[in-house]
C-alpha cells in the first residue's frame, strides 16, 4: 500500500518521448536476456524444469527488469540529482518501469497459480487476468474519485484529518487485498492498487503515511525483511557452478540495465556521461523486487538455489549503484571563493535598475509571516526592484514521507527552483507566498531543498550562487508563539537547524541574516507602496565592522518604505567619538526626518567588561 501511496501517476502522463523510450528500452532488453539466463539456469540448478517454462520465464524477466521507485528517489535525493535533468528523466522513467513491473508481477502469478502440480486449462489464466483488469478498471474508475473526495473532506482547509477516513482508507486496503487474493492475484496487488488510488496532491497522503509509516516501517517491514532472509539460504550457493551462476546473473541484469537505457540515451541525445549514469541509476533494486522473489518462492516457482541467486543479485546492483554514479556523474555544486555580494556593492552601483535578491529559507508555515514582514519591510522603493527566492528547507529523513514530498518539489518544477504549474502551487506555504506576489507586486520563486542536515547547507549556498543572490535570510531554530492571554510557546525545531546556520555563514556567497521570531509584528505591514502610516519600528544596534555597515545599508532601504522608522543607534567609547564617523545615507527617492532617528552611545569599556 506504500508503495502504492508514494508512486505519483501524473508523473507518468508528464513523461516525454525521451523518458518513455528510457524505460521501455530499461524493462524490454533485461527482460530478453533473462530469457538466456532462464534456459541456462533450468539446464543447470537441479529442481528449476520442474514447473512451467512460461512461469519460470516471467518472473525471471520480471526479476532482472525492475528499478525500485523509492529507492531511487532517496539516492536522487542524497546525490543532489533530483532536481537535475537526470533525476527528471530517471524519474520518470521509474515510474513507468514500477507500474510496468506490477503489471508483469500480475500476470506472472497468474500464470503460476497455485504452483507445480496438474496441468491447469489456459482458460483459467485467462480468466484471473481478465479478472484482475476488470478490478483495475474498478479501482480506478469508482474508487479513485470515492477518494479524491475523502481527501477533499481532509483538506487544509478543513485542518482536521477525521479517524473514521483514516479507518475507512485501512479497511479499504484490507478489502482491497482480499479481492485480489480471490480473484488469484496475490493480495499485495490488491493493496498496492488501493495505494494509487489515494491523490497525491494535497495533505492527506502526507498525513496518512504520518499515521502509519511508523507501525510499518519500524515493525512490519523489518519483520517482511527479516523474513526474506530467513528463506535465503546463502548455503545453497556451494561450488564453481553456482557462484558462475551468481556472477552471469548479475553481469546479465546491470548489462541489460546499462546497455538498454545508455543505447536509447545517447539516441535522445544526452552526454555520454549522463547516460551512462542513468543506466546505472535504473539498476536499483528494492522493496518491489523482494516481493517479487517472495511471491516466486511462495508458488514454488523459484527454488532455494534460484532464490538466494536472485536475492543476491539485487543486494549487488543496488549497493553499487551510489558509488558507481558518484564515479561517473557529479554535478559541480562548489561555491566561487572569489565573489561575496553585498548590500553595499548594490547601493554603491550608479545603476538604479539593479534589484535585490533575496534568498529566504523557512522551515514551515509558521516562519511564513516574520519572513513576509522583513521582505515586506525591505521592498523600498519601484526603482528598487526586488527578487524573492523561497526555499522550503525539509530534512530527508528514513521517513516515506519525506518521499512524498521528493516527489512535490519533483513536480513543481526544475531546475532546482520550482515553476508555477498551470497556477496551482502545491502547499499553503507557496501559496502564502503567492499571494504576497501579487499583492505587493514582487517576483517570487519558490523551490523545496531536501536533503540531509549535514548537506543541505550545500543547497542553499548554491542558489545563492547561481542566482545571484544578495542576501540570504535564516530561520533560528528557536521560534516563540504568542497564543491567547499572551501565553508564549518556544519552538525548537532542533539543535541540528543550529548547524545548518553555522555552516551557512561559514559558506554562503553572499551576506547572511538570521531572523530570530519572537512572535512581534507578524502582519503588522500592508504590502503595496500605498502605505503611508508608520506600522513598523526597527531599531539598529551599530558598533561597528563589516557585518553592522552591512545591517546599517539594510536599515537604508527599510527606512525609504514609508511604514517603517528606523532608529539607529551607534556605540562608541569616549575618546573615539571623534573618529571614525559614520553617515547615513539618505535615501535619494523617499526620505524625511521623520524616518530617521540617529542616536549615539558612549560607551566605557571598562564597565562593559565588568
Amino acid at each position: 500500500f506504500l508503495v502504492g501511496l508514494e508512486l505519483d501517476l501524473s508523473s507518468i502522463r508528464r513523461t516525454g518521448k525521451r523518458a518513455f523510450g528510457i524505460a521501455l528500452s530499461g524493462i524490454s532488453l533485461p527482460f530478453i536476456c533473462g530469457i538466456g539466463v532462464a534456459f541456462v539456469i533450468r539446464k543447470t540448478v537441479e529442481g528449476a524444469d520442474k514447473v512451467g517454462f512460461g512461469q519460470f520465464l516471467v518472473f525471471m524477466g520480471v526479476a532482472l527488469s525492475i528499478t525500485a521507485f523509492p529507492v531511487l528517489a532517496r539516492i536522487l535525493a542524497e546525490l543532489k540529482l533530483l532536481t537535475t535533468q537526470l533525476g527528471e528523466i530517471a524519474m520518470a522513467a521509474a515510474a513507468f518501469n514500477d507500474v510496468a513491473a506490477w503489471i508483469l508481477l500480475a500476470l506472472a502469478v497468474a500464470l503460476a497459480g497455485d504452483g507445480p502440480g496438474e496441468q491447469k486449462s489456459p482458460l483459467i489464466s485467462v480468466w484471473v487476468l481478465l479478472s484482475g483488469v476488470a478490478f483495475v478498471v474498478f479501482m480506478m474508475v469508482v474508487i479513485r474519485p470515492a477518494m479524491k473526495w475523502v481527501a477533499r473532506r481532509c483538506s487544509p482547509e478543513r485542518d482536521v484529518v477525521d479517524e473514521a477516513y483514516i479507518c475507512l482508507t485501512l479497511a479499504g486496503v484490507m478489502v482491497s487485498g482480499f479481492m485480489t487474493d480471490l480473484i488469484g492475484i496475490h493480495s499485495i496487488f490488491g493493496a498496492f492498487i488501493f495505494g494509487l488510488t489515494i491523490p497525491k496532491e494535497g495533505e492527506f497522503a502526507e498525513r496518512l503515511i504520518e499515521r502509519i509509516e511508523d507501525f510499518v516501517s519500524g515493525l512490519l517491514l523489518p519483520l517482511y525483511f527479516a523474513s526474506s532472509g530467513l528463506k535465503t539460504d546463502v548455503a545453497k550457493i556451494t561450488g564453481g557452478r553456482a557462484w558462475g551462476l551468481l556472477m552471469l546473473v548479475i553481469s546479465t541484469a546491470c548489462a541489460g540495465k546499462i546497455i538498454g537505457t545508455f543505447a536509447v540515451a545517447l539516441m535522445f541525445r544526452m552526454a555520454v556521461r549522463e547516460s551512462l549514469a542513468l543506466g546505472v541509476l535504473m539498476n536499483t533494486k528494492g522493496l518491489v523486487e523482494l516481493i517479487v522473489l517472495n511471491i516466486g518462492k511462495e508458488k514454488q516457482v523459484l527454488n532455494d538455489e534460484v532464490f538466494a541467486i536472485l536475492i543476491l543479485m539485487a543486494l549487488v546492483t543496488t549497493f553499487i549503484t551510489t558509488p558507481t554514479v558518484m564515479a561517473i556523474y557529479k554535478p559541480a555544486r562548489g561555491s566561487s571563493a572569489l565573489t561575496h555580494r553585498k548590500l553595499r556593492d548594490l547601493t554603491n552601483t550608479d545603476e538604479s535598475k539593479d534589484e535585490l535578491r533575496i534568498l529566504a529559507c523557512l522551515h514551515g508555515l509558521g516562519n511564513v509571516p516574520s519572513i513576509i514582514t522583513l521582505i515586506e519591510s525591505t521592498r523600498s522603493t519601484k526603482k528598487s526592484q526586488l527578487k524573492l527566492f523561497i526555499m522550503h528547507l525539509v530534512e530527508l529523513t528514513e521517513r516515506s514521507s519525506s518521499i512524498i514530498l521528493v516527489h512535490r518539489a519533483r513536480r513543481n518544477g526544475l531546475p532546482f527552483i520550482n515553476r508555477l504549474r498551470r497556477g496551482v502551487w502545491h502547499d499553503r506555504v507557496t501559496g502564502a507566498f503567492q499571494a504576497y506576489s501579487q499583492l505587493g507586486r514582487v517576483s517570487v520563486r519558490p523551490a523545496t531543498a531536501i536533503s540531509a542536515l549535514s548537506t543541505i547547507h550545500e543547497d542553499i549556498c548554491h542558489v545563492a550562487e547561481t542566482k545571484r543572490v544578495t542576501m540570504i535570510v535564516l530561520p533560528f531554530h528557536k521560534q516563540q508563539w504568542r497564543g491567547e492571554g499572551d501565553e508564549q510557546t518556544v519552538e525548537n525545531v532542533g539543535h541540528g537547524w543550529r548547524l545548518v546556520n553555522q555552516r551557512v555563514l561559514k559558506n554562503a556567497p553572499c551576506s547572511v541574516a538570521v531572523l530570530v521570531d519572537r512572535g512581534f509584528g507578524n502582519g503588522a505591514l500592508t504590502p503595496g507602496p500605498t502605505a503611508t502610516t508608520t506600522a513598523q519600528s526597527v531599531c539598529i544596534l551599530f558598533f561597528g565592522g563589516a557585518d553592522d555597515r552591512e545591517a546599517l545599508e539594510l536599515g537604508g532601504r527599510m527606512a525609504e518604505h514609508p511604514a517603517v522608522k528606523v532608529t539607529i543607534v551607534r556605540f562608541v567609547e569616549n575618546e573615539g567619538s571623534e573618529r571614525n564617523g559614520v553617515l547615513l545615507r539618505p535615501s535619494a527617492s523617499k526620505s524625511n526626518e521623520k524616518n530617521y532617528s540617529f542616536c549615539t552611545a558612549k560607551l566605557n569599556p571598562e564597565k562593559e567588561k565588568a
